[in-house]
């Protein structure tokens, strides 16, 4: 276990294909083991990219309330589909939560921020034309 002035370093993980004509994963299973690594246990979020295409990228993200992704923005449309819990963003024209079973789809270039109000899990989705 790592202490306080010690960086906390990912976990390594088994690797697994991030692209293909078909892939299939269990997010619950995968969720648990998110939350187990030491990220997760040390600052209270984890990610996992779980499929990555030249044009689209998927990413398991967990966080646990009250720990926030500051202020950005990407090239790309976005969607969070939360699957657990609930998110608070700071969109340019104000502020949307989206709950458990949610989807929120903003467009390319849009400046937000993403806090966890509660221990939160969702699926980042990130799309783009070539």
């Amino acid at each position: 276990m790592p202490n306080e002035t010690s960086p906390v370093t990912r976990a390594a993980r088994a690797p697994h294909p991030l692209n293909g004509t078909s892939l299939s994963f269990d997010l619950a299973a995968e969720a648990e083991k998110l939350r187990r690594e030491p990220n997760w246990q040390a600052h209270g979020h984890n990610a996992k990219t779980l499929v990555k295409h030249p044009d689209f990228r998927v990413v398991l993200i967990a966080l646990r309330a009250g720990a926030r992704m500051s202020e950005h923005k990407t090239d790309h449309c976005v969607t969070i589909h939360a699957l657990e819990g609930q998110l608070r963003l700071q969109l340019p024209d104000g502020t949307v939560d989206v709950s458990g079973g949610s989807l929120l789809a903003l467009e390319q270039t849009v400046l937000h921020d993403i806090e966890a109000i509660t221990d939160s899990l969702f699926v980042l989705s990130l799309g783009w034309s070539s």
